[in-house]
Parts: structure tokens; sequence; C-alpha cells
């Protein structure tokens, strides 16, 4: 079924979503303007998004993003994370939202829309810095609420097994390095997972601090930050969504000769009074082994030979430091 907006097409996903709209308008008492739907070319998951006004108690209207159905996890933490910190909204601006639509059980929001991003579709030097501040500002904001859950436990064993079997029948690059380095890894993976369980795991973490999840109010090269797509957010050690973030940059080494995001990110979260532990670097270096490991196992998402390659170059890397 295909929905015609006069001059494009709108697939199901969205149709539905436009199905819905006289429930938003009522929901959000006849505020809400005329929805125009879009998916982006960065955009992931299966929520439908649209742009919209909303006109505002005080007069005037604002810009807004119209998106459903979301989990209920990024509506509590969409709802969570209202306050400022620094000044600075640290996730999008919430003007309506609900867990159902009359009669329909689904989540939804309708925030600020914010102009410029995501970062991941223009590279400037100054990226990582203001990410490293955007999650800081984060991990600030998520400190007032007590973690509740328990954090997750990553079946490393299984994922390094399949690693091997890929390496096995696919045709990779360097495949005697891939099959030398995750051996070696599964061999020193007992000790090396004790070590990364024994971490202070009573954290929020973003949990897909990822450039495209990253928006600007004022512009791409320049100001605050500001995290979208909360979907994922978790109990864990805030060196995962470093290293996340980092591991993003493996296969432009000259952009890591320069920016160092988990570095960056421990500066940033001491700059808001939190921790950063000492032991950081060593518990980076072994989630860089784990994740560079298991890269085999997705190669549906990360097997171009360039990030192949970084992945084998830092995994070797990290057994040796890690000896």
């Amino acid at each position: 079924m295909i929905h015609d907006t006069g001059d494009r097409q709108v697939p199901d996903s969205r149709t539905l979503a436009a199905s819905l709209v006289p429930l938003l308008v009522e929901a959000c008492q006849g505020r809400l303007g005329e929805v125009t739907w879009f998916k982006a070319d960065w955009q992931r998951g299966g929520a439908a998004t649209g742009r919209a006004t909303f006109a505002l108690p005080a007069g005037g209207e604002a810009r807004v993003m119209v998106k459903l159905p979301v989990v209920q996890r990024e509506l509590l933490w969409t709802r969570r994370l209202q306050r400022p910190i620094d000044g600075t909204q640290v996730v999008p601006k919430l003007y309506a939202s609900g867990q159902s639509l009359r009669d329909y059980d689904l989540a939804w929001l309708v925030t600020e829309w914010i102009p410029h991003g995501p970062l991941g579709t223009h590279w400037h030097e100054d990226h990582t810095v203001r990410m490293a501040a955007a999650a800081a500002r984060f991990y600030a904001a998520c400190s007032h609420f007590p973690v509740d859950r328990d954090k997750r436990v990553e079946p490393w064993d299984n994922l390094l097994r399949d690693a091997q079997k890929s390496i096995r029948i696919n045709a990779i690059p360097q495949e005697q390095r891939w099959r030398a380095a995750v051996k070696s890894l599964r061999g020193r993976l007992e000790g090396i997972v004790a070590q990364w369980e024994a971490r202070d795991a009573a954290q929020w973490l973003h949990g897909d601090l990822h450039f495209a999840n990253a928006m600007s109010r004022i512009s791409l090269e320049t100001g605050p930050v500001c995290l979208i797509d909360l979907a994922e957010v978790h109990p864990g050690h805030w060196v995962e969504d470093a290293v996340y973030l980092e591991r993003q940059l493996w296969s432009s080494p000259q952009r890591l000769r320069v920016h160092k995001p988990v570095q960056e990110i421990a500066a940033a979260r001491k700059a808001q009074g939190l921790p950063a532990d000492e032991d950081y670097p060593k518990l980076a270096m072994i989630r860089r082994a784990l994740l560079a490991g298991t890269a085999p196992r997705f190669l549906k998402t990360e097997g171009s030979p360039r990030h192949l390659a970084a992945c084998l170059e830092r995994l070797e890397r990290a057994l040796k430091e890690l000896k």
C-alpha cells in the first residue's frame, strides 16, 4: 500500500502514521499543524518521522518533529532529560508525548525541530570534542536517576566462535592474520572478560553514541550538540559509549591521530564533576579488543575491506597492550 503526498510516495510505515494524525492532533489539544512525513538517508529504525508546527500556549508557534511509534525507553528518557545542563538542552525539547493514541497502544513524541545535522553527514574537526561535551552533559543529566536495571551481559565467547566460523567460510582479506588474532583473543578471553565484567556498570549510557545521532541548533561546524534517539539507553560504563564513538573513526586513522574520543569524553566528564576512573585506558583497550575481534561476525554491517583492516589492526594492537 502506498500513500500519495502529491510530489512523492510514502511507504507503509508513514501511511499508518498519516492515518493517526487526527488522533495526534486531538492528543495535542489541536496545537499540532499539518504533518509532512519524511525518511532521511541517515535515519535508522522503523518509526515514522514528520515535520510540523506546534502552537505555543503563550502565542506563536514552534517547528517540531513528530515521531511514532517510539519504544517506551525513548519516551521515558526524552521526558526525563528535559532539564538543561550548563544552559544547554541535552536532548530535543519536548512539546507533547503519550503512551497511546486513543485505542492504539503506541508511544509518540512531538519535539523541537533541530535544523542542523546530523553531524555524520559532514565531517568537521570539532566534531569529536563537541560530541564528548554532549555525552558528558547526557551523563550528568542521567546521574539524577538511579540505575534500576541490570547491566547487559554480552556473549563474547559465542560471538568470537561465530567470528572464527565467518573467517573460515568467507574470503576476507588477511585471513591468516585474522585466524591468529581471534584465536589468541579466545585463548585469553576468560581473563579479559573477567576484567571487563568487574567494571563499574552502575551508570546510564546513551547506547548509540553515533555521529548520526548528533544534531546542532546553531550549525554543523559549531555550537553545542544535542543527542537524539534514546532507544538504546541502558546501564554500563561510559567507556562503552566512548569506544563506540571512536570505532566510527577506526578506518580514518588520520583523524584519530588528532582526535581521541575516549580521552576527550574522560576530560568532558571531569569538567562536569563526574568521575573518569583511573583504569579507563585499560578498560577502553579491552573494549577495543572485544569489538574488533567480533567484527567478522557482522560482515553484513562491518564487512567493508577498509573497516575490517582497521579492526584487525586494532585487535592486534590491543592484544599486545593487554599482555
